[in-house]
């Protein structure tokens, strides 16, 4: 199916000319993933404190969540500057309290999310949340749009990213820095547009600002646009990782100045997790942990599996984009990072909307025995 049908909003499948072999090894390589994926436990690390478990929530238990080690960790250090103190050293004095390592100097996060949750406050942190989300339906709605989306397949993949992205309202997590990355990621995502990609470019940089995980995004954009022969915008998304390498470095630089010599060094993040640690960080970190385990996983793989399935832009980057940190987060991060899976969150589970018709079309490929349709 090409482009022309999708143009009456039909979703354009990559799926639909393969050959028998090649579409019965799928179909053999996604059942294995999906009963893998109902199996693999899902877990985040251990905590100090007691983490009321959304179940109980569910029930409708009377109980208050207390804050998880981390966010309570950025509660404190937002208050500390609230009162006029530096921000390295107020981090550097909560990361030792708490018995958090300074080393790495990537261990310390970085200062713009705690500056601004200081300066707005709850209602501007609510307020800047309410934006973000509305910026990223309309931007969706219109991309949607641009690749040929109409009638229920746009209403479907309007569902799911809404269901993605209604996390970014949770007030619990407004001091984590992968949420508020994730959703502008989300928001550049749905931006950019080939010759046109400086707001993509505007608002991933102000992801990279909070959160040094935003940077696969953006050589992932410089990667395609130099696929294109794009020359000018790959170059400025080259120049934008060689700006957030040179002030990664001054965060650095301000960082080794508040460490001991008795400060411990943080344990490695290669913990080599596997297939858990990419359903655990991404399910853990979205709508999804609302479901039963056995189902939770299985939908995540069918929802990458969507993106892979659809044949546009969107759906090109959306795969990658998807893939490539899923790789990651099963050779890098420990049960108690889960929170990583926020910056695909907003996004996965649109393809959702993409995957029956992928199943349709491998199911229909692999029936035809005389080669290409």
């Amino acid at each position: 199916m090409g482009d022309a049908g999708s143009n009456q909003g039909v979703i354009a499948v990559r799926f639909a000319g393969w050959r028998s072999g090649p579409a019965r090894l799928a179909i053999a390589v996604l059942l294995a993933l999906l009963i893998a994926a109902a199996l693999v436990p899902l877990r985040a690390g251990p905590q100090k404190q007691r983490v009321t478990g959304v179940a109980e929530m569910v029930r409708g238990e009377k109980v208050i969540r207390q804050r998880d080690d981390d966010l309570a960790l950025y509660d404190r250090v937002i208050t500390r500057i609230g009162r006029g103190e530096n921000y390295y050293a107020a981090a550097a004095a909560e990361h030792r309290a708490a018995h958090y390592p300074l080393r790495p100097g990537v261990a310390v996060r970085l200062p713009t999310l705690a500056w601004f949750d200081m300066a707005a406050g709850s209602a501007g942190q609510v307020g800047a949340a309410v934006l973000l989300l509305a910026a990223n339906l309309i931007a969706w709605w219109r991309r949607l749009s641009a690749e040929g989306l109409r009638g229920p397949a746009r209403l479907a993949a309007m569902a799911f990213l809404f269901a993605g992205l209604s996390l970014g309202l949770t007030r619990y997590f407004f001091v984590l820095h992968e949420l508020w990355a994730g959703m502008l990621l989300s928001l550049a995502f749905a931006l950019h547009r080939p010759g046109r990609w400086v707001p993509a470019l505007a608002v991933a940089a102000l992801a990279l600002a909070i959160r040094e995980h935003s940077l696969p995004f953006v050589l992932l954009m410089a990667a395609m646009a130099g696929w294109r022969r794009d020359w000018r915008e790959a170059a400025a998304w080259a120049a934008l990782a060689a700006v957030f390498f040179a002030a990664l470095s001054v965060h650095l630089h301000f960082v080794a100045q508040q460490v001991r010599p008795g400060d411990p060094m943080g344990p490695s993040w290669l913990a080599l997790r596997g297939l858990g640690g990419w359903l655990g960080n991404v399910v853990l970190s979205s709508n999804l942990r609302l479901l039963p385990h056995w189902l939770a996983g299985p939908m995540l793989v069918l929802a990458v599996f969507g993106w892979c399935a659809w044949d546009s832009a969107a759906g090109r980057f959306g795969a990658l984009m998807q893939l490539g940190y899923g790789a990651a987060f099963m050779a890098a991060g420990r049960g108690d990072n889960y929170y990583w899976g926020f910056m695909v969150s907003p996004t996965v589970l649109a393809g959702l909307a993409f995957a029956p018709a992928g199943i349709t079309a491998l199911a229909t490929a692999a029936r035809h025995t005389s080669g290409p349709r």
